[in-house]
């Protein structure tokens, strides 16, 4: 998967945007439909999660065969055995909370991984009409859709860090007490709260600086993010500044901190 060719990483992107669109439609089909069930980790899923994920995973079954795919409410059923260098990571809702509370920031994530770091990244916001979408090494972009119809694509791009204020992505409904205490030692950093993978995509069109995560998420939450972000020109770091690797057993990612300007990636207290 590394080494496919621009035309490759082409085709298998487009096909990826399809399949998320589809997904789209099927949440807003339930929108505002069925019971909300509270798992087992505490997080909520709702009829619109396993409507979408059954979409994708259908979807990816016909369009990458050989690859597994990891989604988020499978892995709830079952735990995944990772068997190959390449996987795709799915969250087929990411952002519950906020699409069960009606808000807008809630989006369709879906990542190729190989040899533990992400190389593609599909993220759709079905309520806002956008996707960001990249391939490591060849560049972003952002589209607008209506229904299945989307404009052409409009190339992204990070920013350098700013001289005067910080703009800092912060999560609406995990904001944690080590992440908290990070904050209130930044300079000059004003927050934006925001939903779901959101938040990597505003850093990788340039509309936000820095997206610290200093609590445990998993890895369906942050692969599509993460490829975006480092193919518009920005950088992933886990907070003792390596490189962050999925695949581990558990999915688990403990901390990170996401920079538009690679070179303002330090670790966390460097």
């Amino acid at each position: 998967m590394s080494t496919f060719d621009p035309a490759a990483c082409a085709e298998l992107i487009e096909a990826m945007t399809a399949t998320s669109l589809a997904a789209a439609d099927a949440i807003r089909r339930l929108h505002g439909q069925g019971s909300v069930r509270i798992k087992a980790d505490g997080s909520p899923v709702t009829a619109a999660d396993e409507a979408a994920e059954a979409v994708i995973r259908d979807g990816l079954a016909h369009l990458a065969p050989a690859l597994p795919v990891i989604s988020e409410e499978q892995a709830e059923r079952a735990k995944p055995a990772i068997t190959s260098a390449s996987v795709i990571l799915v969250d087929p809702v990411d952002g519950t909370r906020e699409y069960i509370a009606g808000r807008d920031e809630y989006t369709i994530n879906i990542a190729v991984v190989s040899d533990g770091a992400p190389i593609l990244g599909v993220i759709t916001a079905p309520a806002l009409g956008l996707i960001w979408r990249g391939v490591v090494g060849r560049g972003a972009e952002r589209l607008e859709f209506s229904s299945r119809q989307t404009s052409p694509p409009h190339a992204i791009r990070t920013r350098p860090r700013p001289e005067g204020d910080l703009l800092v992505m912060v999560s609406r409904s995990h904001l944690d007490a080590r992440t908290e205490k990070y904050l209130k030692g930044l300079p000059r950093a004003r927050r934006i709260p925001c939903g779901s993978s959101l938040k990597f995509c505003r850093l990788a069109e340039g509309a936000a600086d820095l997206y610290p995560r200093l609590g445990p998420t998993r890895d369906w939450d942050v692969a599509a993010g993460h490829a975006i972000l480092a193919a518009a020109g920005g950088a992933v770091i886990a907070s003792d500044g390596t490189s962050l690797i999925y695949g581990s057993p558990a999915l688990r990612i403990p901390a990170f901190v996401a920079w538009g300007d690679p070179a303002a990636a330090t670790p966390i207290g460097g």
